[in-house]
């Protein structure tokens, strides 16, 4: 009989062989069609155990146990999670960019480092991390750099317990780096643009009233030449009519002085 038991549990049997054929009688049931041998290489004395489906409540200790030679022999499984990482710029300070690099689905919690494009290590600020419902954790880290040489930058998120390691680069563009300006050089350059802005809106606002005072005076031209146009036709009809009179009055004059002299 061939038994792979793990001390702690009840029942402890994880995987039982006995004539060649697993007995699942007494198999834990949070094993249940998670395990089997390497039925083919039995005759050759290779009893190990195969685990499906691994999950974190799985690491510890296993023993195997050959019932018929009386021997024993133990194995300590350790698990772990690893997981791709991400650079993010997500800010500015003054004349430096600020870096964040995240990673999820780690186990155990693992580390993070920054480097530069010559393997130099960055200091950093504290590591976040949280732990999710799933045991995995999630770390989270940022570093503030400066310009340099290459502008190359490493994120590495590592895990020596499982001999595991990520890593993720950036390169940042040297546009990127803006130099802010002194306060006084700003201050003076916003003044200026304000003073150009309202200088260009004084000469707008110039430039209307001349267009209308022109268009005032054309208009007034305009009316002046109406008005003397009218004038004139008026005399031309009242010219005859006042001849007229005239004649008459003459005509009844010459009759009184005839009158007169008779």
């Amino acid at each position: 009989m061939l038994l792979w038991t793990r001390p702690g549990l009840d029942p402890k049997y994880i995987h039982v062989q006995r004539a060649g054929r697993p007995m699942l009688m007494n198999q834990n049931r949070s094993y249940y069609n998670r395990t089997a041998l390497f039925v083919d290489q039995l005759m050759n004395g290779n009893v190990s155990l195969k685990l499906f489906r691994v999950k974190l409540s799985d690491a510890g200790r296993y023993t195997c146990i050959i019932d018929s030679k009386k021997m024993e022999a133990s194995v300590q499984l350790i698990v772990g999670a690893a997981s791709s990482s991400v650079i993010n710029i997500t800010g500015f300070d003054k004349g430096a960019v600020v870096l964040q690099c995240e990673s999820t689905g780690w186990y155990p919690e693992p580390e993070v480092f920054w480097l530069d494009g010559e393997g130099n290590l960055l200091s950093a600020g504290p590591t976040e991390t949280v732990r999710g419902p799933d045991d995995l954790y999630t770390v989270s880290s940022r570093v503030t750099v400066e310009k340099r040489h290459s502008n190359s930058f490493t994120c590495r998120v590592q895990q020596n317990h499982i001999n595991q390691i990520r890593e993720a680069h950036i390169h940042v563009r040297d546009f990127v780096f803006v130099v802010p300006l002194p306060i006084a050089v700003a201050v003076g350059v916003g003044v200026a643009v304000l003073l150009v802005i309202g200088l260009c809106g004084i000469l707008c606002i110039r430039r209307h009233q001349q267009d209308d005072e022109k268009k005032a005076a054309v208009l007034l031209k305009r009316n002046q030449k109406v008005k003397e146009h009218d004038v004139s036709e008026r005399s031309c009809e009242d010219g005859p009519m006042l001849n007229l009179k005239k004649k008459q009055l003459e005509d009844q004059g010459g009759q009184l002085e005839r009158v007169v002299i008779l």
